[in-house]
């Protein structure tokens, strides 16, 4: 008998609760490389986004050698309608972290690393300084290792954005999270022609590989995920991942709807027609899905 992850939990609707569809059931990580890594988190208490956001792919992405860590705190200066990290007064800098997560993924073996953080709108730097000297230090402890950087738009501020093209990670990322339409419910502080401009900006500066994200079921249509993906293109994206949204709390956004596998296939399909280097495109999908190939 297969051993599942049951997602399935009621979910509130239009007012109702809905089950959730028998596709977003996932296995349980397993394996042996899983295990170990698991072992040295427990052990060190190193933090992953891996385990603090209970991803579904967590075992798959950990058996590749590969893993997320979140910097500049879990407190954020933004409150997104989807997005379940707490909002408030972040902590202190923490100067030491790019080396507390540099020996982490030493520890860990780690052969691509996901970094990404909070929007830390308090800061002058937005912290990019923080983001480029925890690049560097993970150069220098892990000179083999790749590196994916999801970064915040940094307010569109191009010297904050400059520290990250600096450092020249193998991929930058920066979700459009949703259409346009309903950036400004589910982002709201953020805008989406600010994030295109992101986007843009960090491909003209020269950098080799540039990746965004959205999430389905809010309420979009099928056009309108259509045109972000021509949006994103017009920018010379090389790289998208469309996933489902699953709401974190009741406070959160509602499900609008669970799309279908088929449905996610077609915008693969389209995506690729578009001339996107890879597209990854399913219900459990999440920004650093498979992140290992996308260096490619």
């Amino acid at each position: 008998m297969e051993t599942v992850l049951d997602t399935a939990k009621p979910t509130a609707q239009n007012g109702l609760l809905t089950q959730k569809p028998k596709w977003l059931r996932v296995k349980l990580p397993t394996g042996k490389k899983y295990t170990e890594l698991r072992g040295l988190v427990d052990k060190y208490k190193l933090h992953t986004i891996c385990t603090s956001g209970s991803c579904p792919n967590m075992g798959e992405c950990w058996g590749e050698g590969t893993a997320t860590f979140m910097i500049l705190g879990n407190v954020c200066t933004r409150s997104c309608g989807f997005c379940g990290v707490k909002t408030g007064r972040p902590e202190t800098v923490d100067w030491d972290e790019p080396e507390k997560v540099a020996r982490s993924i030493k520890l860990m073996n780690i052969k691509h690393a996901v970094i990404t953080s909070v929007d830390r709108d308090d800061l002058k730097d937005g912290g990019s300084i923080i983001w480029a000297e925890t690049v560097k230090a993970i150069r220098r402890m892990n000179p083999n290792t790749t590196l994916e950087t999801l970064i915040p738009d940094f307010q569109g501020i191009e010297r904050n954005i400059d520290r990250i093209i600096e450092v020249a990670p193998e991929v930058v990322s920066h979700n459009m999270e949703t259409v346009k339409r309903l950036t400004r419910e589910v982002r709201i502080q953020a805008k989406y022609e600010r994030s295109l401009e992101v986007l843009r900006y960090l491909k003209d500066s020269g950098i080799n590989r540039t990746k965004s994200g959205i999430m389905l079921g809010l309420g979009e249509t099928e056009e309108e995920v259509i045109q972000t993906m021509y949006d994103l293109r017009a920018v010379n994206l090389d790289v998208l991942t469309i996933g489902q949204y699953l709401q974190p709390s009741k406070k959160h956004l509602p499900v609008k709807e669970f799309i279908t596998p088929d449905q996610f296939k077609k915008y693969e399909e389209i995506g690729l027609e578009l001339g996107f280097r890879h597209v990854e495109s399913g219900a459990l999908v999440r920004s650093s899905y498979k992140a290992q190939k996308h260096i490619l």
